[in-house]
């Protein structure tokens, strides 16, 4: 008899340790907890994509940091070229005054034709300014606004596309910039959530459990 009571008592005791220990189930637990999911998915979602964007983003920034270092590369060509055909011209100019206050008459023939084909278009419209009896008439070929170097041309208008791409480069560098930030906001936030549901779980797994005492 006195192991019947012996019994009872304990089974009593369970119970008022579960009745002392367990917290009554609101009715928003379970919305919260399901919304809490759905949060979740969201944010892994929203982290997938963002670090899709990031990288591609990044990928199209190292494109066009390329693209414009090779353009530039091909301006500073061009333009070198072009220096060196005006600088040929502008000797060849100067050797033909040389021959024409001498008188060479051949000889000076021999230099205009050696002209660029851009040169001998400028030469021309010079000689018509009468310049050496025009004080008024632009020091030589060069200056004339027919002289046009199609090298130096290119390469200006290389230069100023290089300048914009590189620009588009930059533009795209910050774009993955952003979108990394945001993605490592987005990795905070998931991680809070997280962390709020594994205490809650453990919170209710500790308040759930009984110790029969011996």
């Amino acid at each position: 008899m006195s192991d019947e009571v012996g019994i009872e008592i304990a089974r009593e005791l369970g119970q008022g340790r579960h009745g002392t220990t367990d917290r009554p189930q609101s009715r928003w637990d379970e919305p919260v907890e399901i919304l809490e999911v759905v949060v979740l998915a969201v944010v892994a979602i929203s982290i997938a994509w963002s670090g899709y964007q990031a990288a591609r983003w990044d990928g199209l920034q190292a494109e066009l940091y390329g693209k414009a270092s090779t353009t530039r590369i091909d301006a500073d060509q061009l333009l070198t070229l072009g220096g060196q055909q005006r600088l040929l011209d502008v000797s060849t100019f100067n050797t033909w005054i040389q021959a024409k206050a001498e008188g060479r008459t051949e000889l000076a023939a021999l230099y205009v034709r050696r002209f660029s084909p851009e040169f001998r278009v400028a030469f021309d419209a010079w000689i018509q300014t009468h310049p050496f009896t025009n004080p008024s008439a632009p020091p030589g070929p060069s200056f004339m606004p027919e002289y046009v170097n199609p090298q130096i041309v290119r390469g200006s208008a290389l230069n100023h596309q290089a300048s914009r791409i590189f620009d588009e480069g930059t533009e795209a560098r910050n774009h993955a910039g952003d979108y990394v930030r945001t993605t490592l906001v987005l990795a905070t936030g998931s991680s809070c959530l997280r962390s709020r549901s594994v205490s809650k779980f453990r919170t209710s797994a500790l308040g759930s459990s009984s110790w029969p005492e011996a």
